[in-house]
């Protein structure tokens, strides 16, 4: 039963922070700094020269923009940190327990990486800074959309009227939007009345794409090192042995499934639902069906 696992009572010593909280703690952090260094040390856009994302820098071999400009924000709009924040923490806590803590913190930073080359391809002649988390959530929510199309969802929108909607539909209409937005504004030099970095978020989306598309169920694990080529039987000599050669789950009785159903438990606490094998998915199944007839 669900109640004899350690991790699932009260007393257990559950993990105190997680990959999303230390992301979000990070992202407020840097904020906090730029706020200090523009109202106390007087010392306005210091964080963002150093770490915001330009052709310049990368130019003077700043890569490390490529990342860091997704912690920082514009400190002269609230409503730019509170929302890329907002959207971070709802969709980390739908999509991080089906991937995984490393691996979501894993895509997350490719979002952000293949938003900022993007941006960076549009914007390499035309100058300017960009920073925010917006193509990393951008991505998620592409992510999100892939993973329940259909699933409606409430949006608030201008934070007040509140809109239900089906997530297929608001990413057509986010990559609409911020492909013509890309197009008719941040190609031809002239600054977008949204005031979003639009080809940052096609990155974002594209990366998330991508991953939904090819990578999702693929396994992360490294590959085996067992060899290819094996002798033929006939040349191979029998060892009697009162050991078995290979180590093998017994489910045949109550004791044993639970057994195994506590470590696939573990596994997806662990590394996220995706982890899971085809033959760990169908003992689950198989689980639960048992469960449901008592």
């Amino acid at each position: 039963m669900l109640s004899d696992r350690t991790y699932m009572r009260a007393s257990y010593p559950r993990e105190r922070t997680s990959g999303l909280a230390w992301l979000i703690s990070a992202i407020v952090a840097a904020f906090v700094l730029q706020l200090v260094f523009e109202r106390i040390l007087e010392m306005p856009g210091a964080m963002e020269h150093y770490f915001g994302l330009s052709a310049g820098g990368l130019r003077s071999g700043w890569v490390w923009t490529l990342l860091s400009y997704s912690f920082l924000h514009d400190t002269r709009n609230l409503l730019h940190i509170v929302g890329n924040l907002l959207g971070l923490y709802f969709l980390g806590r739908v999509l991080m327990p089906l991937l995984g803590s490393r691996r979501f913190l894993t895509l997350y930073g490719a979002m952000v990486l293949t938003g900022g080359i993007a941006w960076t391809a549009v914007n390499w002649h035309l100058g300017g800074t960009v920073v925010g988390a917006s193509a990393g959530v951008a991505g998620l929510f592409m992510v999100f959309a892939c993973f329940y199309p259909n699933q409606p969802v409430t949006f608030l929108l201008f934070f007040i009227v509140p809109v239900t909607l089906k997530p297929k539909y608001v990413v057509i209409a986010a990559l609409l939007i911020d492909l013509a937005g890309c197009v008719f504004y941040e190609v031809m030099g002239v600054p977008s009345p949204f005031g979003f970095a639009h080809s940052a978020h096609l990155g974002g989306m594209a990366a998330g794409w991508i991953y939904y598309r090819y990578l999702h169920d693929l396994s992360w694990s490294l590959p085996s090192r067992r060899a290819d080529i094996e002798l033929p039987k006939w040349m191979k000599k029998a060892v009697k042995s009162s050991v078995p050669a290979a180590f093998s789950v017994n489910v045949g009785t109550p004791g044993d499934l639970r057994a195994e159903v506590d470590r696939i438990l573990d596994k997806i606490n662990s590394s996220g639902f995706g982890a899971l094998t085809a033959d760990e998915k169908r003992l689950l199944d198989e689980a639960k069906d048992l469960l449901s007839r008592r």
